[in-house]
């Protein structure tokens, strides 16, 4: 049985530097990376003889706009079934140059998950066979999920803010 310690360890020993925060959330171990080093990092789980983390369960893309330097990021889900171990690893990248190395090379699921990541946020996987939208139309020129729009209508004249605690 994996714990996250041990697990943390063997990644800060091979990769020192490029781990750049790790934490415990719910059980689960959780850290960030070196967006330059996410292929290398992914493939030496899946190869490590021990580790064995053959199965990326999901990779999304987030959207922090107040993070200067880092607003886009990547978050990948790793599962080990021999061992019955989950893990996350994040990856940020600045909105100025929303480029990342694909994970196709290691993960063939991730496949489709770049290309809707890339869809919603626009998102540039270095690498990938087919980077293109496959859920928004082809001449959309933004990306529905990034937080670069007010959350409010300023121009609605139905709404009276009293019904709203305001």
């Amino acid at each position: 049985m994996l714990e996250n310690k041990y697990v943390l360890e063997a990644l800060q020993a091979q990769f020192g530097d490029a781990i750049l925060a790790a934490e415990e959330s719910y059980g689960m171990l959780s850290f960030e990376i070196n967006p330059a080093k996410n292929t290398e990092i992914a493939t030496w789980l899946f190869e490590h003889p021990e580790l064995k983390v053959t199965f990326l369960t999901d990779l999304c893309g987030v959207h922090f706009p107040n993070n200067a330097g880092k607003e886009l990021g990547v978050v990948y889900h790793f599962h080990s079934f021999e061992n019955n171990f989950r893990m996350r690893m994040k990856a940020f990248i600045p909105v100025a140059n929303p480029t990342i190395n694909t994970m196709t090379t290691v993960y063939n699921a991730a496949n489709w998950m770049e290309r809707e990541t890339f869809d919603f946020y626009g998102i540039l996987f270095e690498g990938h066979p087919n980077l293109k939208r496959i859920l928004n139309v082809d001449d959309m020129d933004y990306f529905p999920m990034r937080k670069e729009y007010p959350l409010e209508d300023a121009t609605r004249t139905d709404k009276d803010d009293r019904y709203f605690g305001r």
